[in-house]
């Protein structure tokens, strides 16, 4: 039989909510009150469970793996645990740590059954609970994902600019251009780069040549097709990635860049801004540090042969 204070606790429990106890008093015979100590465990991953646990006084809170995780759930007087481990008979899959002293029903798996044989409300209490447990599990999984993008996406966009950075480029050009080699399509790669920039950045200042910098990447980005892609390669250099396209496709491209810049990129002191540009057609089973350095080369040539012009890797 189950005392008066025992009778309050279970009351109060999410499991037997609007559940007349004297219909299931009987089978609490075969039930057992524990006690645990701020920091024991009462269940780890991958130890068998055979029993849910109500908590009748205390704290305990779920960690998916270990303390060094955030902990998934905090729970109190009222609430259970170790239900899921029964109703799918594997060991359980998160420890369960006491956050401080407390106080415990511990009902079997065949008592558990058999309060679900006898009440419908008890039925009816252990499919919300569960229905809350996963809708919790979602919506930690939901938290966790939104998360790992927000990191991914800080790992792969320049600060600066807000364009693609080097990061990304190494992992997202080689796949575009292995593309391309399987569909026997043509690629050329443009690596642009603002004229003078040191000088600029000498007379105005690192501040006025950050915002030139942001300025120029909006101004590449939004002058390209849908299918290509721009990353900030570093410093003032940017490199472009132009799949399914020739040559003599690829060289119209970079000229309208080019003055794309120069229109749209001029400082309120009425100075003109110019790029340089050097094209590169992709060869045969090239490399992209082959493809970059070829790039890289005509670009040097375009600076010599004046600046504010596109050049071809020969």
């Amino acid at each position: 039989m189950i005392d008066s204070m025992d009778r309050e606790y279970l009351q109060r429990a999410k499991l037997f909510a609007n559940v007349g106890l004297e219909s299931v008093e009987h089978l609490f015979e075969g039930c057992r009150r524990m006690k645990l100590e701020r920091g024991d465990r009462l269940l780890q991953p991958g130890v068998a469970n055979s029993h849910l646990y109500l908590i009748f006084d205390g704290e305990l809170r779920v960690y998916l793996e270990d303390r060094s995780m955030p902990e998934q759930a905090v729970l109190g007087a009222g609430d259970c645990v170790g239900e899921m481990s029964l109703l799918d008979g594997q060991a359980a899959s998160a420890l369960v740590l006491a956050a401080r002293d407390s106080e415990l029903l511990a009902i079997p798996h065949d008592v558990l059954w058999s309060l679900v044989d006898c009440s419908h409300g008890v039925a009816r209490n252990l499919l919300a609970i569960m229905a809350g447990r996963m809708r919790e599990s979602n919506q930690s999984l939901v938290s966790l994902q939104t998360r790992s993008l927000e990191f991914e996406q800080a790992a792969s966009v320049d600060a600066l600019t807000g364009i693609y950075n080097r990061h990304w480029l190494l992992d997202a050009f080689p796949r575009a251009i292995a593309r391309c080699e399987r569909d026997g399509a043509p690629l050329c790669l443009v690596m642009a780069d603002i004229d003078l920039f040191k000088h600029f950045n000498e007379r105005f200042g690192y501040l006025s040549g950050d915002a030139l910098l942001r300025r120029m990447a909006r101004r590449l980005a939004d002058g390209l097709r849908a299918q290509d892609l721009i990353a900030r390669y570093g410093g003032e250099e940017f490199l472009i990635l132009l799949p399914h396209t020739s040559l003599d496709e690829a060289l119209p491209i970079a000229g309208r860049l080019r003055e794309l810049v120069a229109i749209g990129c001029g400082l309120p002191t009425g100075e003109g801004v110019t790029l340089s540009c050097g094209v590169a057609p992709m060869l045969g089973g090239e490399s992209l540090e082959a493809l970059i350095a070829r790039a890289d080369a005509a670009l040097k040539r375009a600076k010599e042969n004046g600046r504010d012009r596109v050049e071809v890797a020969v």
